[in-house]
């Protein structure tokens, strides 16, 4: 069974945080909230995780997976990025978006996108999710909690937690969360194509 912790949307109780990472750093799979609605999250180095996320969302190999980071600086270790797609970049977050970029060596082979070599990157906005990455230290490769043939993501913590109950290990509930997906630009051909509408405004990345 999946560990439920209960924690405030805009000050999360450090010892609820650190519990959650400790899950993360013993190769947990955890499901928490965003700025645009509930993700999926393991470590960068945890193969099962990884797997377990591709079973649970059932997808195929052209997804991308992002990776949620601290800041700029954690970024631009994992993706590169020119000074004029950092500026459009910059603009818009932290908040709900993802960018899709090539990746750089940083970044396991297995997440990227097997023939583009491109990676998802974002930095959110929401206290918990910025709160787990700064305790982590490094990255969350992350996914959308959309399940197999839902329109919409699950945005409560207790219908997360039975529906997903023996497939994670912790469920982090804020009862603060976004309830559409990120907007996704994606940047690996040079130029900003919006190839997925959610709740970032669009409108900054098309010409």
């Amino acid at each position: 069974m999946a560990r439920y912790f209960d924690v405030h949307p805009k000050d999360p109780q450090p010892r609820s945080i650190a519990q959650s990472v400790q899950i993360l750093r013993d190769g947990g799979l955890i499901a928490y909230p965003t700025d645009s609605c509930f993700a999926l999250g393991c470590t960068l180095g945890n193969r099962d995780g990884r797997d377990r996320i591709v079973r649970i969302r059932q997808l195929n190999d052209k997804h991308n997976f992002t990776l949620m980071c601290r800041d700029f600086a954690q970024l631009g270790q994992l993706v590169h990025i020119d000074n004029r797609v950092f500026r459009a970049i910059k603009a818009a977050t932290p908040g709900p978006y993802t960018f899709i970029l090539p990746a750089t060596s940083e970044v396991p082979h297995r997440l990227q996108q097997p023939k583009k070599k491109t990676v998802g990157v974002r930095i959110s906005d929401h206290p918990v999710a910025r709160a787990l990455v700064a305790e982590l230290g490094e990255p969350i490769m992350t996914s959308t909690l959309l399940l197999p043939g839902e329109e919409d993501p699950l945005t409560d913590g207790w219908q997360v937690k039975d529906t997903l109950d023996h497939q994670v290990d912790a469920v982090i509930d804020s009862g603060e969360c976004g309830v559409e997906p990120t907007t996704v630009v994606d940047f690996s051909d040079g130029y900003a194509e919006v190839t997925r509408v959610g709740a970032g405004d669009p409108d900054p990345f098309e010409a």
